[in-house]
């Protein structure tokens, strides 16, 4: 099969490199693809965004399978426009993808078949959102509505940086269209865990678990960003606790959306907060979590490419995965200045070296070639994953890797995978 990946992350380079280990495939494209990812595809100089430069770019290079990796091309309708030209693709269309494109209709879902989540409200007007915060007290939680890139939700600890973020969105238009709505949630407390499944429009394939990191500094301090780093599997997700997730929120939204003649076909991310009465949705994705699937990834055993063309098929009532036993460790090595502006085209050095455990998988995230040198060109800039026996070795090995490379701009916390 000839297979085209969609994005230039390191979602993008795991997936990419787990598929270009595929007997099934051939050819591997991606576009635009990273430098990490060209060590395992041909890259083509087209945007994710570039929806009609891809259907063009896979009708003309006959392309089998299209796997869509961000989230902005499904909400634009990338998979619709491939599926209407008649190219094989993986992911949910338009319609099924504001799951993710809007918070909003994601939580009137969940009110209205039941889905365990946290008390919310939806707004456009900034008088009546602080007015609804002063009423609740804070901790509370604003979101952007729309697609905001890991960076419209903020954990206000007090009455006023609830108004402040309430400001940010609707009336400084900080998210712009993003930011237009906003939802404030109850805050949740408990543990975090990241539950991601396969689903075929009705059947629901559940991966191991993770849990991502967002807070920027040691010990959950600091902005949310996008992801400092995961583990799989989750600590805090016992196998019981996982049904129970399954059972109450991805099974009950998958079968509203194919209700409401929306079903969702792709990959389905429940963000999970893990409560004294049970596991709450905090939101869902529409795609693979970054950097959850750099963590999830190297503990597959199983050829991921038939997983995806069975969900795609609607195939996959009786399929099963094999997995690692081995727990694995990702560690995000970001810019300088990230999650606000990073600090660019520093050079990168030692990736050979800090590779030589074959325990160890680097994804880069955010890279750039300048001549033969590597620099960095993003805010998260490198994903350092490593297996081990126990999560202590695997953390480890992630921290042993980082050691030795050579980078003088770039930082990463310290306290991934130190439960």
């Amino acid at each position: 099969m000839r297979i085209l990946v969609i994005g230039s992350g390191g979602r993008e380079h795991a997936l990419a490199w787990a598929l270009a280990g595929s007997p099934l495939c051939d050819k591997l494209y991606a576009a635009p693809g990273n430098p990490g990812i060209a060590q395992e595809a041909e890259c083509v100089a087209l945007a994710a965004s570039d929806v009609p430069g891809i259907v063009a770019f896979a009708a003309r290079e006959r392309v089998d399978f299209v796997v869509v990796g961000p989230e902005a091309p499904l909400v634009a309708g990338l998979v619709d426009r491939l599926e209407a030209a008649g190219i094989a693709a993986f992911g949910p269309g338009a319609a099924a993808a504001r799951l993710e494109a809007s918070k909003g209709f994601a939580k009137d879902l969940c009110a209205a078949v039941d889905i365990p989540t946290a008390a919310y409200r939806r707004f456009t007007n900034a008088s009546a959102a602080k007015a609804y915060v002063r009423e609740h007290g804070a901790p509370i939680v604003v979101k952007a509505d729309g697609l905001a890139a890991g960076k419209g939700v903020t954990v206000a600890t007090e009455v006023a940086e609830a108004e402040a973020a309430i400001d940010q969105a609707l009336i400084d238009r900080q998210f712009g269209a993003a930011g237009a709505e906003i939802v404030v949630e109850e805050f949740l407390a408990g543990p975090e865990a990241s539950l991601l499944a396969l689903v075929d429009g009705f059947n629901v394939l559940p991966l191991v678990s993770a849990q991502d990191h967002k807070r920027v500094g040691d010990g959950d301090t600091g902005p949310n960003t996008g992801g400092m780093g995961a583990v799989s599997p989750a600590p805090a997700l016992t196998s019981a606790i996982d049904a129970a997730a399954v059972a109450a929120i991805i099974k009950p939204a998958v079968a509203a959306m194919a209700a409401r003649g929306t079903p969702f076909k792709g990959v389905l991310y429940a963000g999970l907060i893990l409560t004294e009465a049970g596991p709450k949705l905090i939101e869902f994705n529409v795609r693979f979590g970054d950097p959850e699937t750099q963590a999830l990834l190297p503990r597959l055993k199983s050829d991921l490419l038939p997983a995806l063309i069975a969900a795609r098929d609607g195939d996959l009532k009786d399929f099963d995965l094999r997995w690692d036993g081995r727990p694995s460790v990702t560690v995000v090595l970001a810019a300088k200045g990230y999650p606000g502006e990073p600090k660019r085209d520093g050079e990168i050095r030692g990736l050979d070296r800090a590779t030589a455990d074959p325990a160890v998988h680097i994804f880069h995230a955010g890279t750039r070639r300048d001549g033969a040198r590597l620099v960095a060109d993003g805010g998260r800039v490198l994903n350092v994953t490593a297996l081990g026996a126990t999560m202590a070795e695997a953390r480890r090995r992630a921290y042993d890797a980082i050691a030795k490379i050579e980078w003088s701009d770039g930082f990463y916390r310290r306290d991934i995978g130190g439960f």
